[in-house]
């Protein structure tokens, strides 16, 4: 791939964020560190979102108990894919991010009010803005050496329950689910097909 510009990634890179990142079930039996959850989130935290809302809210189920704890909210298939990655990730959004904006938005200190009485609004733009940054996570996962196996088979209501019915939390919904490890490459299937640039895309 040629690149005009020299700002652009090497071919190393984009093929170990594009070309080889693949989706995930099976993993190494290898331990993904408490620091580079860490480092991961580093990196996530600095995507752009609207006003800098930053809705993401991130649950690293690590231990076998928390696991064990999501199981019941799990579709079948998904069971087992849980069960065997290193780490999975709740991806979530907090429906109160408003009241982050004094901080995260400075410059704009009435930012906030245009959410204050507004749920629908909120709504909208907690989850445009937190799928916006679970891209962002992936992504960064990717950068960072891990890879990812997102998953969307599971009953919301029922990890919101489990995960977010005390006080400090009754504000986060559910997005979607990200097992994360060292994948275990001898298990994937061939690429599935992408639709092309003209199928997908227009010069105007």
């Amino acid at each position: 791939m040629n690149h005009s510009d020299t700002r652009a990634l090497p071919t190393a890179s984009l093929e170990q964020l594009f070309h080889q990142g693949r989706s995930f079930s099976y993993w190494q039996d290898r331990a993904v560190p408490d620091a580079l959850l860490r480092d991961l989130y580093q990196l996530v935290c600095l995507g752009p979102t609207s006003k800098n809302c930053s809705p993401l809210r991130l649950v690293f189920l690590r231990t076998e108990h928390a696991k064990q704890t999501l199981l019941p909210a799990l579709a079948s298939g998904n069971v087992a894919k849980v069960e065997a990655a290193p780490v999975t990730a709740i991806l979530a959004y907090d429906r109160r991010f408003h009241d982050q904006l004094p901080t995260l938005f400075p410059h704009a200190q009435a930012a906030r009010n245009d959410f204050v009485g507004n749920e629908p609004l909120r709504e909208e733009t907690a989850l445009r803005n937190a799928s916006l940054q679970g891209g962002y996570f992936i992504m960064a996962a990717r950068a960072l050496g891990l890879d990812c196996g997102p998953l969307s088979g599971f009953d919301n209501d029922a990890v919101d329950r489990l995960f977010f019915s005390d006080s400090a939390h009754h504000a986060y919904r559910s997005n979607f689910l990200c097992n994360l490890g060292y994948g275990d490459r001898s298990q994937l299937h061939d690429r599935l097909p992408r639709l092309s640039f003209e199928d997908c895309c227009q010069l105007l």
